[in-house]
């Protein structure tokens, strides 16, 4: 089954792509997690990258669509995949079915105000990945995996939220108009706990 996330920054896309991923066995292709590794190695890529992200703003459609063309023809891909953060606009979704066969769009709903709680309470450890709410942090500031600090992304703060929901609302938003009228459109109301949640998502998808 090939499967679009579609939902705000914070609506619980990742997380639930990855449990899908193990559930399915089937690769999660985020784009975001592709341009941080680039960022974090410094390629001319990630450089280029960095200036969007940083100002929550969106990364260029040939750039963007180029990596996920070529991920898409990788040989785990052939028994499905889910797409975690693509297409994020109607141009690049219609760049998509050049390449692609798309079976089902998720929508992750969440309301704009959970999602900025959510997003600015979280706290990140570069060292190994780990990622924390400050409402279970009972004050640590150190990642309980490796004890390395932990640090509150760029993108995470709440100005920069409620810019990265400005952008999603104008620009990507549109998408489930799109999706709906192709007739591949679900959505889920993600207002539960992440199992609670998790449980919605599989349903939708008849697992």
């Amino acid at each position: 089954m090939n499967i679009i996330f579609l939902g705000a920054p914070g609506a619980g896309k990742g997380t639930h792509a990855q449990r899908l991923m193990h559930k399915m066995n089937i690769p999660q292709i985020s784009t975001g997690d592709m341009l941080r590794a680039a960022i974090k190695a410094e390629t001319e890529l990630g450089l280029s990258a960095k200036r969007y992200i940083d100002a929550g703003e969106l990364v260029p459609d040939e750039v963007v669509i180029g990596i996920v063309e070529e991920r898409l023809a990788q040989e785990d891909c052939k028994n499905g995949y889910i797409l975690d953060g693509f297409p994020r606009t109607v141009a690049q979704a219609e760049a998509l079915k050049g390449f692609a066969t798309i079976d089902v769009a998720l929508n992750l709903s969440l309301p704009d105000e959970m999602i900025i709680r959510r997003l600015s309470g979280r706290r990140v450890c570069l060292k190994c990945g780990g990622t924390y709410h400050i409402s279970s942090l009972n004050g640590r500031e150190d990642c309980e995996a490796c004890g390395d600090k932990l640090v509150q992304r760029k993108d995470d703060t709440p100005e920069t939220v409620q810019n990265r929901l400005n952008v999603y609302n104008a620009q990507t938003a549109p998408l489930i108009d799109y999706y709906e009228k192709e007739g591949l459109l679900k959505t889920v109301e993600c207002l539960g706990t992440v199992d609670e949640n998790q449980a919605a998502v599989e349903k939708a998808l008849n697992l």
